[in-house]
């Protein structure tokens, strides 16, 4: 299939090629293949194959970006959905009354630019194709003593409501100087992480040539050696409020208390960029990147899994696949790195990336329907563990499930009432565990942990009556995760983000142990979270569009991705 608007292959026997062919066939193959990949590369188009491993929302964006770029793109997906830990559960009511929709996995949408980059690619628009409704409170905060606070967008609005939660404290000033320090982290990792294949501190700067004043002061802004919990502390040293801004790093499933103090920028994104609801839940942007892929000319199929790579003088030159061998010039896997590396390629990659990065939180999720909505929660609720630091000692050292557990909630119908009957409640309650340890049977273990989760959002979230209003329910635990997702040891979020000097490095998107091999998806740079993992499946496909002499990313583009995008769309509109 070619891409539309790619030029045809020229066909050989005219003039000095015939002449050329006759004496010497390589040397013709050779002249016409240089001929037609330089007048391709003028057009800006290439025909190579390119084949995704995995249909994740990162493997969908890598997809939906280099069939953009005018490559030949096979995705194949094990799986009879496509969208990963991005799929939906619909349970009918028992009464007849109608269904529960529940998006499955992530459900917290921020950094929208991403999502506008990858469509532009393709010369359409986000907004239009797939509409997002801006949430603000962007959380609704429930602490053990009974107190509650909503996480706002604005800054200043923000501080007022910490002044007015601790009187007296001054949190509200500390909380405006965290933000500055988010700010700040934030300007540094768009300069130095984002949007570029990365795996450690040497692709990120060129210590000869840009060990300037400037990238001093830069190096330093990271504040390296030092704790996310740490910093926050610094600043707003409440410890409710510390736990607030706390679960930023669990977008990455990691503890505040051995990330890298460069996970704080996540304040500034939110607080910058906002948080967002997609139209039908997050499961629209899975389904809004397949059709771009495929209205791009990408093969989507579903039901294959893939068995490994076939690899020949140091490059990937095929994927195994249900029987079949599959020949291509490039491999983006959105498989789990660290599986992709160990089950797919083998060798002495698999053990070394296997020792050096080890998995993130796993958890259980309830879906759970109802027959009657809770108006006092938000869209996104918090319910809070009585004590962190002990929370997360039992979570990432001991292993263990924590015995008073934080629980994250979404209630969508009062955004969205179409995902329950009416009155009703599609509830989504996820608690994070450790994930996966020898000798845990979760089959045994979900019984009285359910109870424990149940027990909490009736003793801190005001839900007493929550186990009479349940009327269809399923769930996920972290084996069920590692099994349904092929992610490492049931990791909702990849790899670990710990160490407080590297803990924020992923294995790069484009591979040093085989060419042509690129990586997206959670477990790869950038990290965890709907807009990090869709951002590492568009920097893989620029990168291996780039190794493969492709046109590269157009002005409209990279105009979309900017961070101030957004709000100069709106001064535009005004």
């Amino acid at each position: 299939m070619r891409a539309a608007g790619a030029r045809p292959r020229a066909a050989p026997g005219a003039g000095g090629h015939r002449l050329l062919a006759r004496h010497d066939s390589g040397l013709w193959s050779d002249l016409v293949n240089a001929i037609v990949g330089a007048d391709e590369r003028r057009s800006g188009m290439t025909t190579k194959h390119v084949v995704v491993v995995g249909g994740g929302l990162g493997g969908l964006a890598a997809a939906a970006v280099a069939a953009a770029r005018g490559h030949r793109v096979t995705l194949l997906d094990k799986n009879p959905w496509l969208g990963g830990k991005a799929a939906v559960l619909n349970l009918p009511a028992p009464d007849g009354s109608g269904s529960f929709r529940f998006d499955m996995g992530p459900t917290i949408l921020t950094v929208p630019r991403v999502l506008r980059r990858i469509y532009a690619e393709a010369g359409r628009d986000q907004e239009r194709d797939l509409p997002l409704i801006r949430l603000d409170p962007q959380w609704r905060c429930f602490f053990a003593d009974s107190t509650r606070i909503d996480l706002q967008e604005d800054v200043g609005e923000m501080a007022s409501s910490m002044d007015a939660f601790a009187p007296g404290k001054g949190y509200g000033e500390g909380y405006r100087r965290f933000q500055d320090v988010s700010r700040k982290l934030h300007d540094v990792s768009e300069r130095f992480f984002f949007w570029k294949p990365v795996e450690d501190l040497f692709d990120t700067l060129d210590f000869r040539a840009n060990m300037n004043p400037d990238t001093l002061r830069d190096v330093m802004a990271l504040r390296m050696g030092r704790t996310m919990a740490k910093v926050i502390r610094g600043h707003v040293p409440d410890a409710r409020l510390a736990q607030m801004l706390d679960h930023y790093c669990q977008y990455v499933g990691s503890s505040p208390y051995l990330a890298p103090a460069v996970l704080c920028s996540i304040g500034d994104m939110q607080a910058a960029e906002g948080v967002w609801y997609p139209k039908g839940g997050t499961r629209a942007v899975a389904e809004g990147l397949a059709k771009l892929a495929a209205d791009q000319g990408a093969d989507l199929r579903t039901g294959v899994e893939v068995t490994g790579f076939e690899v020949e003088n140091g490059a990937v030159k095929a994927v195994r696949a249900g029987g079949e061998r599959i020949a291509c010039d490039a491999v983006v896997s959105n498989m789990d790195a660290i599986r992709t590396y160990r089950e797919l390629l083998g060798g002495k990659a698999g053990a070394r990336y296997g020792r050096k990065f080890k998995p993130a939180c796993s958890g259980v999720v309830l879906y759970l329907g109802l027959n009657k909505r809770y108006d006092h929660l938000g869209h996104h609720d918090f319910v809070f563990s009585r004590d962190a630091e002990e929370e997360f000692d039992f979570i990432y050292r001991r292993g263990e499930p924590a015995p008073d557990p934080t629980a994250y909630l979404a209630a969508p119908s009062g955004t969205d009432p179409s995902v329950a009957p009416e009155g009703g409640e599609a509830l989504y309650v996820l608690v994070h565990t450790p994930h996966l340890h020898p000798g845990q049977d979760w089959a045994k273990m979900f019984p009285a942990y359910r109870q424990t989760i149940l027990d909490k959002l009736k003793r801190t979230a005001g839900m007493e009556d929550i186990e009479e209003r349940i009327v269809v329910e399923r769930h996920l635990t972290p084996q069920d995760i590692h099994e349904r997702y092929k992610v490492l040891d049931g990791a909702i979020y990849g790899l670990a983000s710990h160490g407080s000097f590297l803990g924020a490095f992923k294995p790069g998107n484009r591979s040093r142990a085989v060419k042509g091999l690129y990586l997206a998806g959670g477990a790869a740079h950038p990290g965890p979270g709907m807009p990090m993992v869709m951002m590492s499946g568009w920097i893989a496909a620029d990168a291996l569009d780039r190794d493969l002499g492709g046109r590269g990313m157009d002005a409209a583009a990279e105009a979309a991705g900017q961070r101030d995008a957004l709000r100069q769309r709106a001064l535009a509109a005004e």
